[in-house]
């Protein structure tokens, strides 16, 4: 029998949103399918498109999320930036901050700073604490999701294990769920601007590499949360005369030895030029330095032949370029594609597709976003908490 959670994610996904619909849906009878419309608007989870805490427009008689039901507060914490930002059960993002931070300082002053941004976007949109309904952070690291713990993150020195969950649930008595930064990115790409893909494969190019995978329309995080860490795939081996590029993962050869942001960094500096970020690189390549311009574009190929890797064994539909090196950067992207198209099966990239995040730097938080409230409104839970 369609309880009341199945209820809810039909009205949720809006392949029912009527009395009428979700009866020819589920087969339930009227007065059924009244009580448990009943009980999820006394839940204030869901409320009539026409009314005041609707975003709908749609005549009375339809039902939707309920726009008020509770705040949701995301954050996408990179290697030297966090997006943090205020959203709600319908996707809207209502305040948002970007700070720069870098992840290494350790997750006492990162998560101090994390809580005190949170507050002050709770402060701004005059919401209680005790008004969050849940939160979702992404991590530059490898998660183990279903911990929530980070595992030997090669950048983030001190975060081994550490209880982050329970360090935030200190300050909100909610949900909290943390994963990679990079699912998320792939998992906002897809929800929010590609939802008619099913199989795609972003890739963040930013201080460090990483990739989400989505396959068949669900994100894939393998056995423990470690699928798409492209970033360590060895692409250089030791010769007799030179040894590979030492990574900060402690191996050598590592894709990210030699393609990231941070090794793009010792390389021009080693040149001469005082950059010290991946942002900083781009700023110089777009001033002209043709040296800037040729590692964005060494960058690119090698990033090519490691996702021509991915390419082969997974068989993407598209394949989604962010981060920071690839913002307006034509010389990296047309390295990317030029190497991913030579160097993988014919009938992989027969309809492959290449493109740009369609939304760039939000990707994380709107990834978050979708996180947490697949959670909270999960059947399951919501017929527990409902019964």
């Amino acid at each position: 029998m369609a309880t009341h959670g199945i209820v809810l994610d039909l009205i949720r996904t809006r392949r029912a949103t009527t009395r009428s619909e979700i009866m020819r849906v589920t087969g339930l009878s009227r007065s059924t399918v009244a009580q448990r419309l009943e009980r999820l608007l006394e839940s204030r989870l869901i409320c009539e498109a026409d009314s005041g805490d609707s975003t709908g427009g749609r005549p009375a008689g339809h039902f939707c999320l309920n726009n008020a039901y509770g705040a949701l507060l995301v954050v996408d914490a990179g290697a030297t930036s966090m997006r943090l930002a205020l959203t709600t059960l319908t996707l809207e993002i209502r305040l948002e901050r970007e700070i720069a931070h870098a992840i290494e300082k350790g997750p006492d002053e990162t998560l101090a700073l994390i809580k005190q941004a949170l507050a002050a976007l709770l402060l701004e949109a005059g919401i209680e604490g005790g008004d969050v309904a849940g939160i979702a952070m992404g991590l530059p690291g490898p998660v183990e999701f279903e911990t929530g713990r980070v595992v030997r993150p090669p950048i983030m020195t001190g975060w081994d294990d550490y209880p982050i969950v329970e360090t935030l649930r200190q300050a909100y008595d909610c949900p909290v769920i943390i994963d990679n930064d990079v699912n998320l990115m792939a998992l906002g790409e897809y929800r929010t601007a590609r939802a008619q893909v099913q199989d795609l494969l972003y890739i963040k190019m930013g201080t460090g590499i990483g990739a989400g995978i989505i396959m068949e329309g669900r994100l894939q995080r393998g056995a423990r949360g470690s699928a798409g860490d492209i970033g360590h795939l060895m692409i250089e081996t030791d010769t007799p005369t030179q040894p590979a590029a030492p990574c900060r993962c402690g191996k050598r050869g590592c894709l990210e030895a030699y393609a990231s942001g941070w090794s793009l960094v010792r390389t021009l500096r080693e040149q001469g030029h005082m950059v010290d970020s991946a942002q900083a690189i781009v700023q110089l390549s777009k001033s002209g330095d043709a040296q800037a311009i040729e590692a964005l574009r060494q960058s690119g190929k090698r990033l090519g032949l490691a996702a021509s890797y991915a390419v082969s064994l997974l068989n993407p539909a598209v394949v989604v370029l962010g981060g920071t090196l690839i913002e307006g950067q034509d010389e990296c992207v047309a390295a990317f594609r030029e190497t991913l198209y030579q160097r993988s099966l014919p009938l992989a990239t027969r309809d492959l597709k290449v493109e740009i995040s369609h939304l760039g730097r939000r990707a994380g938080i709107m990834g978050a976003t979708h996180l947490i409230i697949d959670h909270l409104l999960d059947p399951e839970r919501i017929d527990r908490q409902l019964s």
